[in-house]
């Protein structure tokens, strides 16, 4: 999480409200209205599920690193921005804005902000709608949204990217790729060939059988994607 180091801190002693719009040139990290929106964001992230203490704060504080000499503006900071979870889309929006030709920099702070949520050991699903409304306000793609998810969740084991062994976002040339190899693993006629008994033939059916139908749900999710946009 070196990408957050003192970002808090930045945003206790220089403290605004993201009212500029322009992306600045330098470090997001130098840039107090970044800092004060990703603050925001953290802090009002753990009152998404109706609970803030200070367990929530020490897992912000273990991602943004705030400096010794700094903490007490911080944690005024953080308990002010906290008191509720309304204000959040617009801080969101801002950030969106502010470094709209620079995806990564937006992920890096959605990665942070599941750190913060998977600190107590579960992600609420309150916690999982105030993440996917801030991915919406970011302007991700559902997918790049559900491989984030996935790094720090994991993919359910029926999920069909997870039966294809891909992340969800990869292109469409790389889901047949992905598609064909698993298909040619799996094929009865390599079980046979590795002289395993028969039990194992109708397995590897089993087997192909589910990633056809991973392959055909991916296909089918993509195309609805495809039209919804």
């Amino acid at each position: 999480m070196t990408f957050f180091r003192n970002i808090a801190s930045i945003a206790a002693r220089r403290f605004d409200f993201a009212e500029c719009i322009e992306c600045p040139p330098g470090l997001p990290g130098e840039d107090p209205a970044f800092s004060t929106a990703v603050t925001a964001l953290g802090a009002k992230l753990a009152r998404a599920d109706g609970r803030a203490d200070a367990d929530e704060f020490a897992a912000f504080a273990e991602v943004f690193q705030p400096d010794a000499s700094s903490i007490d503006d911080v944690h005024r900071l953080y308990d002010l921005a906290r008191q509720t979870i309304h204000g959040f889309e617009s801080y969101a929006k801002r950030l969106a804005k502010r470094y709209r030709t620079c995806p990564q920099i937006l992920e890096d702070v959605l990665d942070g902000l599941f750190h913060i949520a998977r600190a107590d050991g579960a992600v609420t699903a309150e916690e999982l709608d105030y993440l996917h409304s801030v991915s919406n306000h970011f302007g991700m793609s559902p997918l790049t949204f559900r491989r984030i998810k996935a790094t720090h969740m994991g993919l359910a084991a029926d999920d069909p990217y997870a039966i294809l062994g891909i992340a969800p976002d990869v292109d469409d040339s790389a889901v047949h790729a992905a598609w064909r190899s698993a298909l040619s693993e799996a094929h009865p006629d390599r079980v046979m060939a590795r002289g395993l008994p028969a039990e194992f033939v109708e397995l590897a059916h089993n087997k192909a059988a589910a990633i056809n139908a991973a392959f055909d749900a991916v296909t089918r999710e993509r195309r609805a994607l495809v039209g919804a946009g």
